[in-house]
């Protein structure tokens, strides 16, 4: 009786239905799976509510969506369409979080197959080297802290072209003016240069520096500012 209300109205003698109890485990061991990764991103991460929870349910949502396609290409070509869509609607966002999307994403299909076990060890596996790599420090080196964003606030009538070159190059390695942009009714501008220093510690001496060169008018110095969706 059970399988009889489950079954879908246009099924035939020849579809295969899914039992209860498997539809259960399998949604069942992805939301397990779900709040591990949830759990795992929360760690040394700035994170919201609704993404971690979304994260939490998105292996069991894809879980359930393979367990449904059951073998019909046209099906499965209608989800990869539809997956592409969320995407591109959707705030864009760090590598780090695209990642994590990607491998709840890829323990619901695994799990959708029917494979709990290999599922399991998928994110376990994943869960285990994120957490080591982030331990560990991977990509946030010394050379990391170097990276600047140096912004300066000029007096419409300064010609800026070449005024701070002199300083940059003795303080930094590299440096590049990114944008140029008018303040205070466009009295003012504000220019914004992305920067390698060549040594830590020395922001305070460039920055003495550089306030005798604009008229003592404000400078700010942060670290390096990055386009939250770049990879």
């Amino acid at each position: 009786m059970l399988e009889t209300v489950f079954r879908g109205i246009f099924d035939t003698d020849m579809t295969s239905v899914i039992a209860v109890s498997d539809f259960l485990l399998c949604v069942g061991c992805s939301l397990a799976i779900g709040l591990l990764l949830a759990l795992t991103y929360m760690y040394r991460s700035r994170y919201t509510s609704s993404f971690v929870v979304t994260l939490a349910i998105l292996p069991a949502v894809v879980c359930v969506v393979i367990m449904m396609v059951n073998g019909n290409v046209g099906t499965g070509v209608a989800v990869a369409g539809a997956f592409s869509l969320v995407r591109f609607r959707s705030v864009p966002g760090t590598a780090k979080e695209i990642g994590i999307l990607f491998l709840a994403m890829g323990a619901g299909l695994i799990a959708g197959m029917g494979y709990l076990a290999y599922a399991f060890l998928f994110a376990l596996v994943l869960c285990g080297a994120g957490l080591i790599y982030s331990r560990l420090g991977l990509g946030s080196g010394k050379k990391a802290s170097l990276h600047k964003t140096l912004h300066i606030t000029i007096p419409e009538d300064l010609d800026y072209p070449g005024v701070f070159e002199e300083l940059l190059g003795e303080y930094a390695s590299s440096w590049e003016l990114t944008q140029v942009k008018t303040t205070n009714m466009g009295s003012l501008f504000r220019l914004t240069y992305d920067l390698t220093l060549r040594e830590a510690g020395t922001e305070k001496q460039l920055i003495d520096k550089l306030r005798c060169r604009n008229g003592n008018l404000e400078i700010t110095m942060s670290r390096q500012e990055t386009v939250g969706y770049e990879l």
